[in-house]
C-alpha cells in the first residue's frame, strides 16, 4: 500500500462492505476498460501538457520537451520556506531563472507551491512559522503504521492562513500574467484529531477555501488549481459530510480550478474521489490531472523500474480527455516511462 492512499485510507471510519453486483463504490471499476484499445500516437485534443519536474529544477535543462510542440511546459515544485527565508523577506530568484530559461524556448513555467512534505527530515515552511505565535507552523504527517510521513503547514491556522496569502500576493505581484498557471498542493493530508488536536475536518475544509480565495485574489489572469483528491473525515460513496464535493463546488464558483495527483484508473480510492468529482459535474473552472510517479505502471509513489510492460499512456490520456474532460495533464519525468512510454505516444503524430 502507497503512502498517499494509505494515508486517505487511515482517516476512514468505516469504508463499508457491499456485494460487487450492488456496490456504489465499484460503479467506474470498468470505466477504464472503454478506452483500453486508444493506441498511439496520442491525437492532439485541448488538453494542454505540462512535464511535471517535482523539485528537480536541473532535470529540465535540455529536457525533450523544449523542443516538443507538444508540451506547453514545465510544472516545477517550490518549497514556501525557500520563498520566503524570513519574515516577509521573499526569494524568487530561482522561479525568474526558470521562467527565463523555459521562455527562450518559447515554453511556460507552471508553479506547484509546496506546504507539504512527505520527508520525515523536511519542513516545508519557513523557520519564523516554527514559533508557538504560529502554534508551531507545522504539523507532522502519519502513516497508518505510526510512523512519521512527513509535514504540512497548519493551514487551518488564521495566523499561518495569513502568511501564507502575504507569499501567494507577493508571488502574484510579480508573476501573475507571467506564468501559466500555479496549483497548491494536494487536499489530503495524515493529521487527525488524536494527532494534532488543533486539527477537526470541517475547520480544515473551511481553511482550505479561505487558501483557495487568496490563490485567486492573487492570481487573477492565470490559471489556478487547488489538488482536491481526498478529504479527511469522509470516505466517499460510502461517508460524505459534503467535505470534498465542498471544495468542488466552491472552485467552481470563485473561478479556482481543481485537480489531483495520481491517475489511477482502476483504484477504487481515486475513482469515488476526485475522479467521480470530475466525471460527475459540469464545470466552467479548469480542470487538471497528474500522471505521478508509479501511475505509468497502474500504481502510485514508486521508483520501480518495468521494462516488459504494456504502455498505458494511451488510455490514461483518453480517460483524461473523455471520462474526466480535464484542461490540463502533468506527466511526471519518471524514467524510463516518459522516453519509452510518453514521448513517442506525443511526438507520434
Amino acid at each position: 500500500m502507497t503512502s498517499r492512499f494509505a494515508r486517505a485510507l487511515s482517516i476512514c471510519c468505516a469504508c463499508g462492505t457491499a456485494q460487487a453486483s450492488d456496490n456504489p463504490a465499484e460503479r467506474y471499476l470498468n470505466a477504464h476498460e472503454a478506452y483500453a484499445q486508444a493506441t498511439c500516437p496520442i491525437a492532439d485534443t485541448d488538453i494542454t501538457h505540462f512535464v511535471y519536474f517535482a523539485r528537480d529544477r536541473d532535470a529540465v535543462r535540455g529536457h525533450p520537451l523544449l523542443t516538443s510542440a507538444r508540451f506547453e511546459g514545465a510544472q516545477i515544485m517550490y518549497p514556501w520556506r525557500q520563498l520566503e527565508p524570513q519574515r516577509g523577506v521573499y526569494d524568487f530568484s530561482e522561479i525568474r531563472a526558470d521562467i527565463a530559461y523555459l521562455n527562450s524556448f518559447g515554453k511556460m513555467l507552471f508553479l506547484q507551491l509546496q506546504d507539504a512534505s512527505f520527508n520525515p527530515d523536511f519542513k516545508p515552511v519557513p523557520d519564523y512559522l516554527l514559533d508557538a505565535a504560529y502554534g508551531g507552523g507545522v504539523t507532522a504527517q502519519y502513516l497508518d503504521t505510526g510512523e512519521i510521513e512527513g509535514w504540512v503547514a497548519k493551514r487551518w491556522s488564521p495566523e499561518v492562513q495569513a502568511r501564507f496569502a502575504a507569499l501567494l500576493d507577493a508571488l502574484g505581484a510579480e508573476f501573475d500574467g507571467v506564468i501559466a498557471g500555479i496549483n497548491l498542493q494536494e487536499s489530503i493530508i495524515g493529521v487527525s484529531m488524536e494527532t494534532d488536536p488543533s486539527f477537526s475536518p470541517a475547520p480544515y475544509a473551511e481553511a482550505l477555501k479561505t487558501n483557495m480565495r487568496a490563490l485567486k485574489t492573487a492570481f487573477p489572469s492565470v490559471t489556478t488549481l487547488q489538488y482536491a483528491n481526498f478529504m479527511p473525515g469522509e470516505w466517499l460513496p460510502w461517508e460524505d459530510e459534503g467535505f470534498l464535493r465542498g471544495i468542488y463546488a466552491f472552485g467552481e464558483e470563485i473561478g479556482v480550478g481543481l485537480g489531483a495527483p495520481d491517475l489511477m484508473v482502476q483504484r477504487k480510492g481515486q475513482l469515488n474521489h476526485a475522479l467521480a468529482m470530475m466525471h460527475e459535474q459540469s464545470f466552467t473552472a479548469p480542470l487538471g490531472i497528474a500522471v505521478q510517479d508509479g501511475n505509468y505502471i497502474g500504481q502510485t509513489n514508486t521508483q520501480k523500474r518495468v521494462t516488459d510492460r504494456q504502455n498505458i499512456v494511451p488510455l490514461l490520456h483518453a480517460f483524461a480527455d473523455d471520462f474526466l474532460k480535464v484542461d490540463y495533464m502533468f506527466w511526471s519525468n519518471q524514467e524510463p516511462y516518459f522516453a519509452e512510454d510518453v514521448l513517442p505516444c506525443m511526438q507520434g503524430e
